[in-house]
């Protein structure tokens, strides 16, 4: 009897070895075919056009203030980063006959060069502007001193908005097609600036842009659905050869529509 039990347990703990080895094999095997770690991608159907006349829900209006340009670039080339946005910017596609100082402190021209197209981007386009002379880092003393040398152009004028060739960069899009590793796409665009030159500069430059989705503002009978372009370009390019900040600038459009 006591030979039997003997047996038994040697028996009983090959098998417990076996299924040991078996679940570790197991664990290694690559996942089923079924099985996908892929990023999931999927895009609505929304359709968003410009407009300008209030109360037409069909219309998507540019809400240039809770809208922003924000730029970043470590100082010194390897410090913490300085940052900045631009107060005057606009979704216009400046032609050079639009190239002139305008006597008004509204926006100057009408926003309304985009359009989006969710699930064809083929169809999505758009073009816009800021003024380097309305840069805001916080620090008055740098925004209407350096920073205006540094970029070539003037100090602001009271009362006008100055969207002369030395006072603006604009960008206006050549292609956007899906993001292959995301739901957002990729947009190439011409970046126009003068810079420190002495005349304007274009680069075809590519950056990432992200749309959130329509959706119904809490409280409020009207919508609201934000893009996001993410792009980086290297001032050196634009003859900007000021030493305070890396060659790298990093430039965020966070722009915001409603139907109101």
């Amino acid at each position: 009897m006591k030979r039997f039990n003997k047996i038994l347990m040697i028996a009983l703990i090959l098998i417990s070895g076996v299924g040991l080895v078996v679940s570790c094999t197991h664990k290694n095997d690559p996942l089923p075919a079924s099985v996908s770690t892929a990023v999931k991608i999927s895009h609505g159907k929304h359709i968003h056009l410009a407009g300008l006349t209030l109360g037409d829900t069909t219309q998507w209006k540019f809400d240039k203030v809770h809208s922003a340009v924000n730029w970043s670039s470590p100082f010194l080339e390897v410090g913490a980063d300085l940052t900045g946005k631009f107060n005057q910017f606009g979704v216009v596609d400046l032609k050079d006959a639009l190239m002139q100082n305008y006597n008004t402190t509204k926006q100057p021209l009408p926003d309304t060069s985009w359009a989006f197209y969710e699930n064809d981007p083929t169809k999505t386009h758009f073009a816009g502007y800021i003024q380097t002379n309305q840069v805001n880092t916080g620090e008055p003393g740098r925004d209407g001193g350096c920073l205006i040398t540094t970029f070539g152009t003037t100090k602001i004028v009271a009362g006008t908005q100055n969207l002369t060739a030395a006072n603006v960069a604009h960008i206006k899009t050549t292609s956007v097609v899906f993001d292959p590793l995301s739901n957002g796409y990729i947009a190439t665009f011409d970046f126009t600036w003068q810079g420190g030159g002495s005349a304007p500069v274009t680069q075809s430059i590519s950056g990432k842009l992200t749309y959130i989705p329509e959706t119904l503002v809490p409280g409020a009978t009207y919508s609201d659905f934000g893009l996001k372009l993410e792009f980086q370009i290297n001032k050196a390019d634009f003859g900007v050869n000021n030493t305070e900040v890396a060659d790298k600038v990093n430039i965020v459009v966070n722009a915001n529509f409603n139907n109101k």
